[in-house]
């Protein structure tokens, strides 16, 4: 059989395609809080003063709810803003028990000094963004949103933002309200009651969750409380362009849907089956109803190019929507976001990495990567970490802390720490994949003073997220830092479930959008110390690691 060869321009790591941005992006000048009941008084000062913002009109709450892990907790979020305009990156997350405050972590920007009444409309903007991505943005009903932009080195700028999407790109761009040029522009893919038997990716037989409607089965899951659906686009990249941008609404037709009760396209089956454990997962570990806490709708999406046009397809397709799965936050006609998952490659076509040939299998057939991408969908409805730096680590971080954790809950006698292992033949570490047990090997930094500060993937997302990946290892398993050379005396792995709630709770509850490394540590022992004490083993087994992992 004759073997095609492709050779790769470049890689594309889990979570989401990103490309190079145009300009670095330092870290923004602001406010950073970070303070727990071990500070009472600065506790108290910042207490007093996000009160006051807020009843100055310059903190709003966007959200408040109960906790489901301690139900005397309550917690809410403020978003900053300016004149009535929100500012980008800046909020502020509070934790209280019985009406006195026990945390406080969040962002603000102080000395902000620009007018509000922008030049541009918000037609004119999107025209400008048209006419940068390519995108025909005018067929979509929405209309970009105006904020305050941090600016690199201090300053702030009036803008407008929005996304746009096309088989080469996807990204986000901020247009100056003023005088309509690019501000700033990221990429934005963070890259049952009838029940079946499908035979998923890897030949693994399956229970997959089902609607029977008219003598076939659709993959709509009867079972779980959200609507949970998977849609099978066919191999049609402009319909699901489309889909993604918003400029059209998916509908049954378009739902993945076999006439037997023995399910065969191994990729609807996983993606279907996968989300729906993702679901459990959370539910059960943690009582989260879902990605938003109040059972939104699930979507993932399949087939969204054809195998057979691999060997033809141009670097950004191929890296894109078949190399690749991503969560895109604010994707689809309710802009509330979808899954995406790549074809991977024919078996007859690999990929020629230095002199040995890889093969790709479809990405909707790795249960970390599945959980690593709807995890995505949950840090954007809770923290909304941004996409870039080190609040950008800490969003890939996350992800790939659940995605083990998912891993474990569902194959607890094959799991382990390694994500996407299961995407390609041989596995070549540090190629498509990551391990949080041992990041060096496979070409990520395991210490803070090794991380990436170049302006490549977003400020490096994919490789500095293994610093915080490595530390909730460690919090687990113990062991010693490569770098550091510093030992953790972790809970265990009989434990685990301690450091998965600890974590959880950090990202979820306590996080804001712009966290650094340092906050994640602080907001990761206030969550220890909410959990289980001070002093507590997991309290101590999370402040060693992050230790270990140098961020102080």
């Amino acid at each position: 059989m004759n073997r095609a060869r492709i050779v790769a321009a470049g890689l594309c790591a889990l979570g989401a395609t990103f490309a190079i941005p145009s300009r670095p992006v330092a870290q923004m000048r602001s406010l950073a809080i970070a303070v727990g009941s071990e500070s009472a008084d600065r506790l108290r000062d910042w207490d007093v003063r996000v009160d006051q913002l807020a009843r100055g009109g310059d903190l709003q709450r966007r959200d408040e709810h109960e906790d489901t892990l301690m139900p005397s907790r309550r917690h809410e979020r403020l978003a900053q803003l300016y004149h009535g305009v929100p500012v980008w990156g800046g909020d502020v997350a509070r934790q209280s028990e019985r009406g006195a405050t026990v945390s406080i972590f969040g962002s603000l920007y102080d000395g902000i000094a620009i007018g509000t009444e922008p030049t541009l409309s918000p037609e004119d903007a999107r025209d400008v963004i048209s006419r940068l991505s390519g995108v025909d943005l005018g067929q979509s009903a929405r209309l970009p949103e105006l904020l305050i932009l941090p600016l690199d080195g201090g300053g702030f700028a009036l803008t407008y933002r929005d996304q746009a999407i096309s088989e080469r790109d996807a990204s986000v761009y901020f247009i100056d309200a003023m005088d309509g040029r690019l501000r700033l522009k990221y990429n934005l893919f963070q890259n049952q009651s009838a029940v079946v038997t499908g035979t998923g990716v890897l030949g693994d037989t399956k229970k997959v969750s089902v609607r029977s409607q008219s003598g076939t089965y659709t993959a709509d899951d009867q079972l779980r409380p959200p609507a949970l659906f998977t849609y099978d686009m066919r191999g049609n990249l402009i319909s699901a362009l489309n889909a993604l941008s918003g400029f059209t609404a998916l509908t049954t037709a378009n739902l993945a849907t076999d006439p037997s009760t023995s399910w065969t396209d191994g990729p609807n089956v996983d993606a279907h089956a996968f989300a729906g454990y993702t679901y459990d997962f959370y539910f059960k570990k943690f009582g989260r109803r879902g990605l938003d806490n109040q059972n939104t709708r699930i979507i993932g999406m399949t087939h969204p190019v054809r195998g057979q046009d691999a060997l033809s397809a141009p670097a950004s397709i191929l890296f894109t929507y078949y190399l690749n799965a991503s969560y895109c936050p604010l994707c689809g006609s309710d802009r509330r976001g979808m899954m995406m998952y790549g074809e991977g490659l024919p078996s007859n076509v690999f990929l020629l990495v230095g002199s040995t040939r890889v093969f790709f299998k479809n990405f909707a057939g790795s249960l970390d990567v599945v959980a690593h991408e709807l995890t995505h969908g949950v840090t954007a409805f809770s923290s909304n970490l941004i996409y870039l730096n080190e609040s950008g680590a800490l969003n890939e971080a996350f992800s790939d802390i659940m995605g083990a954790s998912v891993e474990f809950f569902v194959r607890p006698s094959t799991a382990n720490y390694v994500m996407g292992e299961n995407l390609t033949t041989p596995v070549i570490p540090g190629f498509f994949t990551r391990s949080l047990q041992d990041p060096l090997t496979y070409g990520t930094p395991d210490h803070y003073s090794i991380r990436l500060t170049d302006a490549a993937d977003n400020g490096g997302v994919h490789s500095n997220s293994m610093i915080a990946g490595h530390a909730f290892y460690l919090a687990i398993e113990g062991g010693t830092n490569r770098t550091s050379r510093l030992a953790v005396q972790g809970v265990g792995s009989a434990n685990r479930e301690q450091i998965e709630k600890i974590f959880y709770r950090a990202f979820t509850q306590l996080l804001t959008s712009n966290a650094t490394f340092a906050q994640a540590r602080a907001a990761t022992i206030q969550a220890a110390r909410d959990l289980y004490g001070a002093a507590s083993a997991p309290e101590r087994a999370v402040t060693q690691a992050w230790t270990a992992v140098g961020v102080n």
